[in-house]
């Protein structure tokens, strides 16, 4: 019988230890030891001697196919994967709880089922009965899609070999998934390591595209050991606010397209909605006299976007004056609170200042630098900015301004939803200018800071409109 032996495995990123400590070396975290037991590995005297197989290689010169897709037909999904599941691939979806992510693969599911493609749902949190409502309340329930509840990998794929392996399973979620294989409750990392091996092993095995739902931390990462992220072929996650009805869904990994592409989607009554011009959607009405306002056109993997970022910038009553930030970076606004400050002699050590993107989507591009800068400097001149005008460039420490990729996407983008002009960088080249638009080159910031501190002088010279002038 093979020897049981004890472990210490830590919950947070899954290094083992042989004793227990109150604080993980590999993470730093702390008191997320827990005990598991395993099989011990047979003694080599006892394990049976195996040779070695010749590996056949190959030259990089040879035929290339593009790997088989299943489209779920929901377009905004097929585009953040790359074009549809690849065939035999395991996607994992994180999100935060209610976000949306069971509504939108069980829309995924009767799509899918729709086109005549065999659709499987396993749940591990909900019975089978509460997934009949929510597909309900969707309008889906004429969609031949197998449900299942059930939490044991076993049962599971026991259950997929009679009639055959679909092309598509869908298990929500992997941290509620175990194996009788392993020693240890589920959710714990051996678990959800080994549960996920297991389904990966069975969709390489059967070419089913198997899309596996994870838990979050309160960081926003996915729970569980990082290995499962490396073992799946492609990582999503499904991000949005409780206050907003739009959700992105971001492509953080993927082995058989491109990394930080997105799709939009709608919360609403009926389910998730794709929005196909997201531009449109985070931009808004807008105000031409209202100050502090910039708008950014930026770029989502291949896809340009255009949001909108607020400023405030306030007399602060306070000794160390506030900066509060949603959607960015906050290290990037200190940054560039600092250049304004050296560069161009805008002071902003007596304000507090508040920044905010939009349509709560969230910006990770150092592009957005010019766009953040203008909206700061608006504010504080109460100089408002033109309506019709877009932003993008990247501020160095020294103050100049730098060029941003795909200029000429970002300036189609602006062209397309009205904008006039566009405000960049005086270096780096364009293939070929959008057509209608106004381009101004930038060389420095403070040169653009001098042109809005000339505008504020004159509005302050102008009479005010209960006031004569002499």
């Amino acid at each position: 019988m093979a020897k049981r032996a004890a472990q210490y495995v830590c919950q947070s990123c899954g290094s083992t230890f042989a004793r227990w400590s109150g604080r993980c070396d590999g993470c730093g975290a702390w008191n997320t030891l827990v005990e598991e037991t395993s099989a011990g590995d047979q003694p080599a005297s006892l394990a049976p001697k195996r040779s070695g197989r010749a590996v056949a290689l190959e030259t990089l010169i040879g035929p290339t196919e593009d790997a088989p897709r299943l489209a779920t037909g929901i377009a905004e999904f097929d585009r953040v994967t790359g074009g549809g599941l690849v065939e035999g691939s395991v996607v994992l979806v994180g999100g935060d709880p209610g976000i949306g992510k069971s509504t939108l693969l069980i829309q995924a599911a009767a799509r899918v089922a729709q086109m005549g493609a065999k659709s499987v749902y396993i749940s591990g949190e909900e019975a089978t009965a509460q997934v009949r409502l929510r597909a309900q309340r969707l309008g889906l329930a004429d969609a031949a899609v197998a449900l299942g509840a059930e939490t044991n990998i076993e049962d599971i794929l026991a259950t997929l070999k009679p009639d055959g392996p679909p092309r598509l399973l869908i298990i929500d979620s992997i941290q509620t998934m175990w194996t009788s294989a392993v020693d240890a409750a589920p959710g714990t990392v051996t678990q959800v390591r080994s549960s996920a091996q297991a389904l990966v092993r069975f969709a390489k095995r059967t070419g089913s595209a198997v899309i596996l739902v994870g838990h979050v931390t309160k960081d926003g990462q996915i729970a569980g050991p990082r290995v499962v992220e490396h073992l799946v072929d492609a990582v999503l996650y499904f991000e949005g606010d409780g206050g907003h009805a739009f959700r992105i869904l971001r492509t953080v990994k993927n082995r058989f397209g491109p990394t930080d592409e997105i799709g939009v989607f709608e919360m609403t009554g009926g389910g998730l909605k794709e929005v196909s011009n997201p531009s449109a959607l985070f931009l808004g009405d807008r105000n031409p006299e209202t100050t502090g306002t910039a708008v950014f056109a930026g770029m989502e993997g291949s896809r340009p976007v255009l949001v909108e970022i607020q400023a405030l910038v306030a007399p602060s009553p306070l000794a160390t004056p506030r900066r509060a930030v949603v959607g960015w970076d906050s290290a990037r606004l200190s940054m560039l609170l600092a250049v304004l400050d050296a560069h161009c002699g805008v002071r902003f050590s007596g304000h507090d200042v508040y920044l905010n993107v939009a349509g709560g989507f969230r910006l990770s591009e150092p592009a957005a630098d010019l766009a953040a800068a203008a909206a700061l400097v608006s504010s504080l001149t109460q100089v408002p900015l033109p309506v019709d005008r877009v932003y993008f460039g990247e501020i160095s420490l020294s103050g100049a301004v730098r060029p941003a990729g795909f200029a000429t996407l970002r300036l189609k983008e602006a062209d397309k939803l009205g904008f006039k002009s566009a405000t960049i960088s005086a270096t780096g080249a364009l293939d070929g200018e959008a057509p209608g638009l106004r381009i101004e080159r930038l060389e420095t910031l403070s040169a653009f800071v001098a042109e809005i501190a000339a505008q504020s002088v004159a509005r302050a010279d102008r009479p005010k409109d209960n006031e004569t002038a002499w």
